[in-house]
């Protein structure tokens, strides 16, 4: 089982401590494309072949009480106020991943997200050297693979208490050299409470730092998920060209194995009447 890691350097000061993140992968190349498109040339390795989203047992129903997860982040915070928060919170942990305050009241911090996507990302294939086989680079075609990040999988940040939800965002896609469009993923808080789990989007301009500092550093109280931006329907026109018509090629196979089981069920089905039909005793 290969292990990829991953080191995130702090962008705060050079006393800030840098980040690893590891984890197992055993990617299986369900499906792989290589055929050429007019704009893009993509390699897709993929662990499953339905993009379709599927119902989760963490999704919380829209009965959420919305108003009590907002809370936190409509309080109004004086500079006092932030100040004794980060005191609060840098008492709490048991770690070095400490907030810090700046002198024009903002603060700085780390914050945890988990990646919980079910399609695949893109990122550029690895140059083999300098010269592209078949003449692409000459002819200006890109070359991407898509692939599964592994379930479970997260990042710590450091962001400043200005840092927005996208801002999280596009700094996660690049972190991980994904090429996808960001208007493809959303921020999400999760928190625990009374044995259930309830999930809120973040808007593109709330502070995940800050609710971070009001929530405290639990992260049964509050953590951060980043999850594809569902809408109740496909945003087909977020992905390229290449990606759509890998999506076509996987739907052409689960229907053609979807009508081969269909058949292979009816044929059983019509031998043994068949046979029971010869076995049977006239009259």
């Amino acid at each position: 089982m290969p292990v990829v890691s991953m080191t995130t350097a702090a962008s705060s000061s050079d006393k800030t401590p840098s980040f690893e993140m590891t984890w197992g992968s055993s990617t299986s190349s369900g499906y792989c494309s290589d055929s050429d498109s007019d704009s893009e040339f993509e390699q897709y390795f993929t662990a499953r072949t339905s993009f379709f989203p599927k119902i989760r047992k963490d999704t919380v129903s829209p009965a959420v009480k919305q108003d009590e997860q907002i809370e936190l982040s409509k309080q109004e915070l004086t500079v006092v106020d932030i100040q004794q928060k980060v005191k609060e919170y840098n008492a709490q942990i048991n770690s070095n991943l400490f907030m810090n305050m700046n002198k024009d009241g903002s603060y700085t911090g780390f914050i945890k997200v988990q990646f919980k996507l079910a399609r695949p990302v893109s990122v550029p294939t690895p140059k083999k050297g300098g010269n592209d086989t078949g003449g692409r680079r000459a002819s200006g075609v890109k070359r991407r693979t898509s692939f599964y990040l592994p379930k479970d999988a997260s990042k710590h940040l450091h962001i400043s208490s200005r840092t927005s939800a996208r801002e999280v965002i596009e700094a996660l896609l690049k972190k991980f050299t994904v090429v996808d469009n960001p208007a493809k993923f959303a921020l999400f808080e999760r928190s625990e409470r009374h044995d259930q789990v309830y999930i809120r989007k973040l808007s593109d301009t709330e502070r995940p730092l800050r609710l971070r500092l009001c929530a405290g550093p639990n992260e049964k109280v509050l953590s951060f998920v980043l999850k594809e931006n569902e809408t109740g329907e496909v945003n087909w026109h977020a992905f390229s060209m290449p990606e759509l018509k890998n999506f076509l090629r996987i739907l052409q196979r689960e229907e053609e194995e979807h009508i081969k089981q269909i058949v292979q069920r009816y044929a059983l089905a019509r031998t043994k009447m068949q046979e029971a039909l010869t076995g049977s005793t006239p009259g």
